[in-house]
């Protein structure tokens, strides 16, 4: 299975039994909507919702911390799936949030997981079929889950800008990054982490929702300065549509990335940071 498959593939391959298919969806809280309202009303036939915004370690000091490895694995067992399932997860949020399911139980050492290319609102587009209510699940056996390796703290962050050992790049947009404008999403000052790049993650989507190709995702990466063969580590404003960065330069191919937890929030909110402002140096 591609990391990334179609509504086609989907369609195609809905009712395979080690297929499962997640509704990963959440939204800000400005936007006025309610996620599980929504999947109860109209969700991907046989599709189980993740709660994404519940998958959070409330133990760790950082502000919407990564869920420990049994968390993880406990909710999705819940919803049927074990370490060989099929699993693809689609969203219907403006974040993207289907991206940080699948860095979520791609970095806990998931190996057959992807995400719907276009998501819910290309599937709608298509006049494919929908089903309400809340499916029969059957939950899988409990499994472990391993913890991942390629998390950056701010110790690390604050290293880096040091010694500039990895790139950072930033998926905000321009007027957070720069510090043009005020940030109304976590009330928080604006800039950015010294020596970071910029390139927003809404620029990797076609006007549909669905990827740009891998060719334009090569240049974007290029025009914000960052090469995705080289290590790179991906922050935002709370560590969700940074794991947009991270799945484009998965489906380019390239693999030694890193995700800063708690990006902006965790950093931002620290009076004892370095704050720059502008455009990226």
């Amino acid at each position: 299975m591609d990391t990334l498959v179609s509504t086609q593939w989907l369609a195609e391959a809905l009712g395979a039994p080690d297929l499962v298919v997640v509704d990963a969806t959440k939204h800000l809280p400005g936007a006025g909507r309610d996620e599980r309202a929504e999947y109860l009303a109209g969700h991907i036939p046989g599709a189980r919702f993740l709660d994404i915004g519940s998958l959070v370690d409330a133990t760790s000091p950082v502000p919407s911390a990564l869920p420990r490895p049994d968390q993880l694995a406990e909710r999705l067992a819940s919803l049927g799936v074990s370490p060989s399932t099929r699993v693809v997860f689609y969203d219907d949020s403006a974040v993207k949030t289907a991206a940080r399911a699948w860095y979520l139980a791609h970095v806990h050492g998931m190996q057959q997981v992807a995400v719907l290319d276009g998501g819910l609102a290309k599937w709608k587009a298509e006049e494919r079929a929908l089903e309400s209510g809340e499916p029969a699940i059957a939950p899988a056996p409990p499994f472990e889950l391993q913890p991942p390796a390629c998390i950056r703290f701010k110790s690390d962050m604050l290293g880096n800008v040091e010694s500039g050992a990895e790139q950072v790049v930033d998926a905000r947009d321009g007027g957070r990054f720069s510090g043009e404008t005020v940030d109304t999403i976590h009330n928080l000052p604006t800039g950015h982490i010294p020596g970071s790049r910029n390139l927003p993650f809404t620029q990797l989507y076609n006007a549909d929702g669905t990827f740009r190709s891998r060719d334009q995702l090569r240049e974007l990466f290029d025009a914000a300065g960052i090469d995705p063969a080289r290590p790179v580590t991906a922050t935002c404003g709370s560590g969700v549509t940074a794991c947009v960065l991270l799945l484009a330069i998965h489906l380019l191919g390239h693999s030694e990335t890193a995700l800063y937890d708690g990006s902006w929030s965790d950093w931002g909110s620290d009076p004892a940071t370095p704050k720059a402002t502008g455009a990226a140096q």
